[in-house]
Protein backbone atom coordinates (compact mmCIF):
# COMPACT_ATOMS: atom_id res chain seq x y z
CA UNK A 1 0.00 0.00 0.00
CA UNK A 2 3.06 2.30 0.82
CA UNK A 3 4.63 1.82 -2.10
CA UNK A 4 1.87 2.32 -4.27
CA UNK A 5 0.85 5.39 -2.81
CA UNK A 6 4.71 6.38 -3.17
CA UNK A 7 4.42 5.88 -6.94
CA UNK A 8 1.32 7.52 -7.20
CA UNK A 9 3.18 10.56 -5.56
CA UNK A 10 6.32 10.58 -7.82
CA UNK A 11 3.66 10.33 -11.08
CA UNK A 12 2.07 13.35 -9.91
CA UNK A 13 5.76 15.31 -8.93
CA UNK A 14 6.96 14.22 -12.36
CA UNK A 15 3.60 14.30 -14.55
CA UNK A 16 5.40 16.98 -16.57
CA UNK A 17 8.25 15.01 -17.69
CA UNK A 18 5.49 11.67 -18.19
CA UNK A 19 3.91 14.12 -20.41
CA UNK A 20 6.70 14.77 -22.41
CA UNK A 21 7.82 11.08 -22.69
CA UNK A 22 4.30 9.84 -23.75
CA UNK A 23 3.96 12.81 -26.72
CA UNK A 24 7.37 11.93 -28.10
CA UNK A 25 6.45 7.97 -28.07
CA UNK A 26 2.98 9.41 -29.80
CA UNK A 27 4.98 11.12 -32.26
CA UNK A 28 7.37 8.10 -33.71
CA UNK A 29 3.43 6.03 -33.79
CA UNK A 30 2.35 8.76 -36.04
CA UNK A 31 4.91 9.30 -38.23
CA UNK A 32 5.86 5.26 -38.55
CA UNK A 33 1.96 4.70 -38.93
CA UNK A 34 2.01 7.43 -41.97
CA UNK A 35 5.07 6.06 -43.63
CA UNK A 36 4.18 2.60 -43.71
CA UNK A 37 7.27 1.97 -41.04
CA UNK A 38 10.10 3.88 -42.86
CA UNK A 39 10.10 6.27 -40.20
CA UNK A 40 11.66 3.76 -37.52
CA UNK A 41 13.87 2.22 -39.50
CA UNK A 42 17.60 2.16 -38.10
CA UNK A 43 18.47 4.18 -40.66
CA UNK A 44 16.11 7.27 -40.49
CA UNK A 45 16.20 6.67 -36.56
CA UNK A 46 20.34 7.19 -36.49
CA UNK A 47 19.49 10.13 -37.93
CA UNK A 48 16.85 11.56 -35.87
CA UNK A 49 19.22 11.02 -32.83
CA UNK A 50 22.22 12.65 -35.51
CA UNK A 51 20.08 15.83 -36.21
CA UNK A 52 19.20 16.88 -32.61
CA UNK A 53 22.54 17.13 -31.43
CA UNK A 54 22.65 20.67 -32.62
CA UNK A 55 20.31 21.59 -31.20
CA UNK A 56 20.79 19.76 -27.66
CA UNK A 57 23.87 21.00 -27.21
CA UNK A 58 22.70 24.80 -26.95
CA UNK A 59 18.94 23.12 -25.61
CA UNK A 60 20.84 21.96 -22.36
CA UNK A 61 23.33 25.08 -22.28
CA UNK A 62 19.78 27.18 -22.34
CA UNK A 63 18.58 25.14 -19.86
CA UNK A 64 20.44 27.28 -17.20
CA UNK A 65 20.22 30.66 -18.64
CA UNK A 66 16.28 30.43 -18.64
CA UNK A 67 16.61 28.77 -15.22
CA UNK A 68 18.67 32.19 -14.16
CA UNK A 69 15.14 34.18 -15.61
CA UNK A 70 17.31 35.16 -18.32
CA UNK A 71 17.38 34.13 -22.13
CA UNK A 72 19.43 33.49 -25.26
CA UNK A 73 17.97 34.65 -28.48
CA UNK A 74 21.49 34.61 -30.26
CA UNK A 75 22.34 30.90 -29.79
CA UNK A 76 21.29 29.99 -33.44
CA UNK A 77 23.64 32.92 -35.42
CA UNK A 78 26.19 32.22 -32.79
CA UNK A 79 26.40 28.48 -33.78
CA UNK A 80 26.53 29.55 -36.98
CA UNK A 81 28.92 31.98 -36.99
CA UNK A 82 31.48 29.53 -35.59
CA UNK A 83 30.41 26.71 -38.27
CA UNK A 84 31.57 29.87 -40.76
CA UNK A 85 34.81 30.19 -38.78
CA UNK A 86 35.30 26.62 -38.68
CA UNK A 87 34.69 26.37 -42.44
CA UNK A 88 37.10 29.25 -43.20
CA UNK A 89 40.18 28.50 -41.69
CA UNK A 90 39.51 25.08 -43.19
CA UNK A 91 39.45 25.68 -47.01
CA UNK A 92 41.39 29.44 -46.75
CA UNK A 93 43.66 29.28 -43.76
CA UNK A 94 44.72 25.56 -42.99
CA UNK A 95 44.89 24.46 -46.97
CA UNK A 96 48.11 26.29 -47.15
CA UNK A 97 49.83 26.34 -43.90
CA UNK A 98 49.03 23.05 -43.41
CA UNK A 99 48.36 21.02 -46.77
CA UNK A 100 48.90 17.21 -45.50
CA UNK A 101 47.80 18.21 -42.02
CA UNK A 102 44.10 17.13 -41.68
CA UNK A 103 43.97 16.18 -38.02
CA UNK A 104 46.15 19.10 -37.21
CA UNK A 105 43.92 21.59 -39.58
CA UNK A 106 41.00 19.81 -37.87
CA UNK A 107 42.17 20.49 -34.00
CA UNK A 108 43.04 23.74 -34.57
CA UNK A 109 39.59 25.15 -36.69
CA UNK A 110 37.81 23.39 -33.31
CA UNK A 111 40.14 25.08 -31.06
CA UNK A 112 39.61 28.60 -32.83
CA UNK A 113 35.43 27.84 -32.85
CA UNK A 114 35.43 26.99 -29.52
CA UNK A 115 37.35 30.35 -28.63
CA UNK A 116 34.98 32.46 -30.83
CA UNK A 117 31.84 30.77 -28.76
CA UNK A 118 33.59 31.63 -25.28
CA UNK A 119 34.47 35.29 -26.44
CA UNK A 120 30.90 36.45 -27.36
CA UNK A 121 29.85 34.63 -24.29
CA UNK A 122 32.14 35.97 -22.74
CA UNK A 123 30.94 39.60 -24.33
CA UNK A 124 27.19 39.45 -23.79
CA UNK A 125 27.48 38.24 -20.24
CA UNK A 126 29.74 41.26 -19.26
CA UNK A 127 27.19 43.66 -20.72
CA UNK A 128 24.22 41.89 -19.32
CA UNK A 129 25.74 41.15 -16.20
CA UNK A 130 28.34 43.87 -14.97
CA UNK A 131 26.04 46.66 -17.14
CA UNK A 132 22.75 45.42 -16.66
CA UNK A 133 21.28 45.43 -19.84
CA UNK A 134 18.59 43.05 -20.27
CA UNK A 135 19.49 39.67 -21.88
CA UNK A 136 16.38 40.13 -24.41
CA UNK A 137 18.04 43.20 -25.72
CA UNK A 138 21.47 41.89 -25.55
CA UNK A 139 20.84 38.93 -26.85
CA UNK A 140 18.50 40.12 -30.16
CA UNK A 141 21.11 42.25 -30.87
CA UNK A 142 24.00 39.85 -31.20
CA UNK A 143 21.72 38.15 -33.02
CA UNK A 144 21.86 40.98 -35.91
CA UNK A 145 25.07 41.35 -35.25
CA UNK A 146 26.20 37.97 -35.89
CA UNK A 147 23.56 37.87 -38.88
CA UNK A 148 25.79 40.43 -40.58
CA UNK A 149 29.42 39.16 -39.42
CA UNK A 150 27.93 35.90 -41.44
CA UNK A 151 27.52 37.87 -44.39
CA UNK A 152 30.44 39.99 -44.12
CA UNK A 153 32.77 36.94 -43.65
CA UNK A 154 30.92 34.58 -46.29
CA UNK A 155 30.84 37.53 -49.17
CA UNK A 156 27.65 35.63 -49.78
CA UNK A 157 29.36 32.52 -51.10
CA UNK A 158 29.65 29.06 -49.74
CA UNK A 159 32.74 27.94 -47.91
CA UNK A 160 33.74 24.32 -47.77
CA UNK A 161 34.23 22.49 -44.54
CA UNK A 162 33.90 18.72 -45.92
CA UNK A 163 38.30 17.82 -44.77
CA UNK A 164 38.13 14.38 -43.46
CA UNK A 165 39.56 15.55 -40.58
CA UNK A 166 36.09 17.68 -39.35
CA UNK A 167 34.24 15.83 -40.91
CA UNK A 168 34.09 12.73 -38.39
CA UNK A 169 33.11 15.54 -35.80
CA UNK A 170 29.55 15.21 -37.07
CA UNK A 171 29.84 12.47 -39.66
CA UNK A 172 31.99 9.52 -37.99
CA UNK A 173 30.93 6.16 -35.63
CA UNK A 174 31.96 3.91 -33.38
CA UNK A 175 32.29 0.04 -34.41
CA UNK A 176 29.80 -2.38 -33.01
CA UNK A 177 31.45 -3.29 -30.61
CA UNK A 178 32.93 -0.15 -29.10
CA UNK A 179 29.38 0.54 -29.13
CA UNK A 180 28.42 -2.41 -27.12
CA UNK A 181 31.42 -1.55 -24.72
CA UNK A 182 30.03 2.13 -24.33
CA UNK A 183 26.62 0.39 -23.19
CA UNK A 184 27.56 -1.93 -20.76
CA UNK A 185 29.91 0.98 -19.10
CA UNK A 186 26.57 3.35 -19.15
CA UNK A 187 24.62 0.30 -17.92
CA UNK A 188 27.13 -0.18 -15.23
CA UNK A 189 27.28 3.31 -14.45
CA UNK A 190 23.47 3.51 -13.55
CA UNK A 191 23.16 0.70 -11.63
CA UNK A 192 26.10 1.90 -9.24
CA UNK A 193 24.97 5.78 -9.28
CA UNK A 194 21.59 4.10 -7.81
CA UNK A 195 23.29 2.15 -5.24
CA UNK A 196 25.33 4.79 -3.99
CA UNK A 197 22.47 7.31 -4.27
CA UNK A 198 20.99 5.15 -2.09
CA UNK A 199 22.74 5.21 0.23
CA UNK A 200 23.57 8.62 0.62
CA UNK A 201 20.27 9.31 1.21
CA UNK A 202 19.97 6.63 4.23
CA UNK A 203 22.94 8.25 5.47
CA UNK A 204 21.96 11.56 5.36
CA UNK A 205 18.25 10.37 6.98
CA UNK A 206 16.51 11.11 3.81
CA UNK A 207 13.12 8.95 3.07
CA UNK A 208 14.11 5.88 0.83
CA UNK A 209 11.52 4.81 -1.78
CA UNK A 210 11.32 1.02 -2.03
CA UNK A 211 14.33 -0.61 -3.87
CA UNK A 212 11.89 -2.69 -6.81
CA UNK A 213 10.44 0.79 -7.64
CA UNK A 214 14.84 1.91 -8.13
CA UNK A 215 15.47 -1.27 -9.70
CA UNK A 216 12.60 -1.09 -11.90
CA UNK A 217 13.45 2.65 -13.04
CA UNK A 218 16.97 1.98 -13.37
CA UNK A 219 16.41 -1.16 -15.66
CA UNK A 220 13.79 0.89 -17.51
CA UNK A 221 16.73 3.60 -18.57
CA UNK A 222 19.59 0.64 -19.12
CA UNK A 223 16.72 -1.03 -21.65
CA UNK A 224 16.53 2.46 -23.39
CA UNK A 225 20.25 2.47 -23.92
CA UNK A 226 20.72 -1.31 -24.67
CA UNK A 227 17.96 -0.29 -27.54
CA UNK A 228 19.30 2.30 -28.40
CA UNK A 229 22.84 0.50 -29.27
CA UNK A 230 21.09 -2.57 -31.02
CA UNK A 231 19.15 -0.16 -33.41
CA UNK A 232 21.90 1.93 -34.45
CA UNK A 233 24.50 -0.91 -35.03
CA UNK A 234 21.91 -2.54 -37.30
CA UNK A 235 23.02 0.62 -39.20
CA UNK A 236 26.44 1.89 -38.85
CA UNK A 237 26.91 2.17 -34.86
CA UNK A 238 26.71 4.71 -32.51
CA UNK A 239 27.43 8.37 -33.73
CA UNK A 240 30.16 10.44 -32.74
CA UNK A 241 27.91 13.73 -32.11
CA UNK A 242 25.76 12.21 -30.09
CA UNK A 243 28.18 10.44 -28.03
CA UNK A 244 29.40 13.95 -28.02
CA UNK A 245 25.84 15.38 -26.34
CA UNK A 246 25.74 12.44 -24.20
CA UNK A 247 29.01 13.53 -22.84
CA UNK A 248 28.19 16.99 -22.50
CA UNK A 249 24.89 16.19 -20.53
CA UNK A 250 26.12 13.75 -18.18
CA UNK A 251 28.46 16.92 -17.10
CA UNK A 252 26.73 20.05 -16.94
CA UNK A 253 23.82 17.89 -15.72
CA UNK A 254 26.39 17.19 -12.74
CA UNK A 255 27.31 20.80 -12.73
CA UNK A 256 23.69 21.77 -11.94
CA UNK A 257 22.76 19.57 -9.60
CA UNK A 258 25.89 18.84 -7.29
CA UNK A 259 28.06 21.72 -7.75
CA UNK A 260 27.45 25.59 -6.43
CA UNK A 261 27.51 27.05 -9.81
CA UNK A 262 24.23 25.04 -10.22
CA UNK A 263 22.60 25.41 -7.32
CA UNK A 264 23.53 29.31 -7.37
CA UNK A 265 22.01 29.35 -10.79
CA UNK A 266 18.52 27.58 -9.23
CA UNK A 267 18.44 29.57 -6.25
CA UNK A 268 18.58 33.03 -8.59
CA UNK A 269 15.49 31.89 -10.90
CA UNK A 270 14.00 30.67 -8.14
CA UNK A 271 14.07 34.09 -5.87
CA UNK A 272 16.43 36.50 -6.83
CA UNK A 273 16.27 38.95 -3.62
CA UNK A 274 16.50 35.64 -1.41
CA UNK A 275 20.06 34.39 -3.26
CA UNK A 276 21.31 38.31 -3.13
CA UNK A 277 20.13 38.65 0.66
CA UNK A 278 22.28 35.01 1.44
CA UNK A 279 25.10 36.45 -0.21
CA UNK A 280 25.00 34.72 -3.82
CA UNK A 281 26.93 37.11 -6.08
CA UNK A 282 24.42 36.81 -8.75
CA UNK A 283 26.54 39.04 -11.39
CA UNK A 284 29.44 36.18 -11.06
CA UNK A 285 27.12 33.96 -11.63
CA UNK A 286 24.98 35.04 -14.45
CA UNK A 287 28.09 35.83 -16.45
CA UNK A 288 29.19 32.28 -15.83
CA UNK A 289 25.96 31.17 -17.15
CA UNK A 290 26.38 32.79 -20.60
CA UNK A 291 30.08 31.87 -20.91
CA UNK A 292 28.91 28.20 -20.67
CA UNK A 293 26.35 29.11 -22.93
CA UNK A 294 29.01 30.72 -25.75
CA UNK A 295 31.07 27.61 -24.94
CA UNK A 296 28.42 24.86 -26.11
CA UNK A 297 27.29 27.25 -28.89
CA UNK A 298 30.93 27.09 -29.82
CA UNK A 299 30.27 23.27 -29.69
CA UNK A 300 27.21 23.32 -31.82
CA UNK A 301 28.84 25.05 -34.12
CA UNK A 302 31.64 22.92 -34.34
CA UNK A 303 29.42 20.17 -34.96
CA UNK A 304 27.36 21.84 -37.26
CA UNK A 305 30.19 22.86 -40.32
CA UNK A 306 31.11 19.21 -39.71
CA UNK A 307 27.63 17.77 -40.25
CA UNK A 308 26.35 20.31 -43.15
CA UNK A 309 29.83 20.31 -44.92
CA UNK A 310 30.02 23.57 -45.65
CA UNK A 311 29.64 27.13 -44.03
CA UNK A 312 26.33 29.07 -45.91
CA UNK A 313 24.73 32.38 -45.60
CA UNK A 314 21.64 30.21 -43.83
CA UNK A 315 24.17 28.69 -41.03
CA UNK A 316 22.44 28.83 -37.80
CA UNK A 317 18.94 30.04 -39.62
CA UNK A 318 15.74 29.16 -37.16
CA UNK A 319 17.66 27.34 -34.36
CA UNK A 320 17.09 29.49 -31.34
CA UNK A 321 13.19 28.66 -31.83
CA UNK A 322 14.01 25.01 -31.67
CA UNK A 323 16.46 25.51 -28.78
CA UNK A 324 14.12 27.43 -26.53
CA UNK A 325 11.47 25.38 -27.64
CA UNK A 326 13.21 21.96 -26.40
CA UNK A 327 14.28 23.55 -23.17
CA UNK A 328 10.92 24.45 -22.52
CA UNK A 329 9.00 20.83 -24.12
CA UNK A 330 11.55 19.69 -21.32
CA UNK A 331 9.98 20.82 -18.09
CA UNK A 332 12.15 24.51 -18.12
CA UNK A 333 9.82 27.18 -16.65
CA UNK A 334 9.84 30.25 -18.39
CA UNK A 335 9.59 31.60 -15.06
CA UNK A 336 12.85 30.72 -13.75
CA UNK A 337 14.23 28.09 -10.86
CA UNK A 338 13.10 25.26 -12.86
CA UNK A 339 14.22 23.00 -15.44
CA UNK A 340 16.19 20.08 -16.10
CA UNK A 341 19.49 18.77 -18.85
CA UNK A 342 17.47 15.58 -19.03
CA UNK A 343 14.18 16.73 -19.77
CA UNK A 344 15.95 19.42 -22.79
CA UNK A 345 17.56 16.38 -24.26
CA UNK A 346 13.49 14.75 -24.94
CA UNK A 347 12.97 17.96 -25.64
CA UNK A 348 15.80 18.80 -28.27
CA UNK A 349 14.53 15.00 -29.71
CA UNK A 350 10.76 15.57 -30.07
CA UNK A 351 11.84 18.78 -32.24
CA UNK A 352 14.10 16.90 -34.09
CA UNK A 353 11.16 13.87 -34.21
CA UNK A 354 8.79 16.77 -35.83
CA UNK A 355 11.76 18.08 -38.24
CA UNK A 356 12.34 14.67 -39.48
CA UNK A 357 8.88 13.33 -39.95
CA UNK A 358 7.71 16.08 -41.70
CA UNK A 359 10.53 16.42 -43.72
CA UNK A 360 9.85 12.75 -44.78
CA UNK A 361 6.61 13.23 -45.68
CA UNK A 362 7.55 16.09 -47.68
CA UNK A 363 5.67 18.82 -46.17
CA UNK A 364 6.44 22.55 -47.45
CA UNK A 365 9.06 24.52 -44.66
CA UNK A 366 6.65 26.93 -44.32
CA UNK A 367 4.31 23.88 -42.05
CA UNK A 368 7.41 23.41 -40.29
CA UNK A 369 8.11 26.41 -39.01
CA UNK A 370 4.19 27.08 -38.32
CA UNK A 371 3.59 23.64 -36.40
CA UNK A 372 7.22 24.44 -34.37
CA UNK A 373 5.48 27.85 -33.39
CA UNK A 374 2.54 26.31 -32.14
CA UNK A 375 4.26 23.86 -30.42
CA UNK A 376 6.75 26.55 -28.52
CA UNK A 377 3.29 28.36 -27.78
CA UNK A 378 1.77 25.45 -26.45
CA UNK A 379 4.91 24.34 -24.27
CA UNK A 380 4.82 27.84 -22.50
CA UNK A 381 1.28 27.57 -21.74
CA UNK A 382 1.19 24.23 -20.26
CA UNK A 383 4.57 25.38 -17.98
CA UNK A 384 2.22 28.22 -16.42
CA UNK A 385 -0.31 26.12 -16.08
CA UNK A 386 1.71 23.65 -14.12
CA UNK A 387 2.88 25.96 -12.49
CA UNK A 388 -0.32 27.67 -11.39
CA UNK A 389 -1.53 24.24 -10.20
CA UNK A 390 1.73 23.72 -7.91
Amino acid sequence: MKDSSNLASAFRRNIQTYAIIIALIAIWVFFAFLTDGNYLKPQNFSNIFRQMTVTGLMAIGMVIVIVTGNIDLSVGKLAGFVSIVVAYFQAEIWTDVLPDQAILAATLSVFIGLSVGVLWGILQGWIISFLSVPSFIVTLGSMFILNGAILLVTQGKTIPANQPGLSYIAQGYLSPIMGWILAALVVAYLYIHMYRSRASKKKHGFELSSMAQDVGLTTFFALLVVGYVYIVNQYNGVQVPVLILAVASVVLSYMSTNTRFGRYAYAIGGNREAARLSGINIRSNIFLVFVLMGFLCGVAGVVLASYVGYGTIAAGQGYELDVIAAAILGGTSTLGGVGTIWGALIGALIMSSLSNGLQLMNVAPSWQYLLKGVVLVLAVYADVTFKKRS
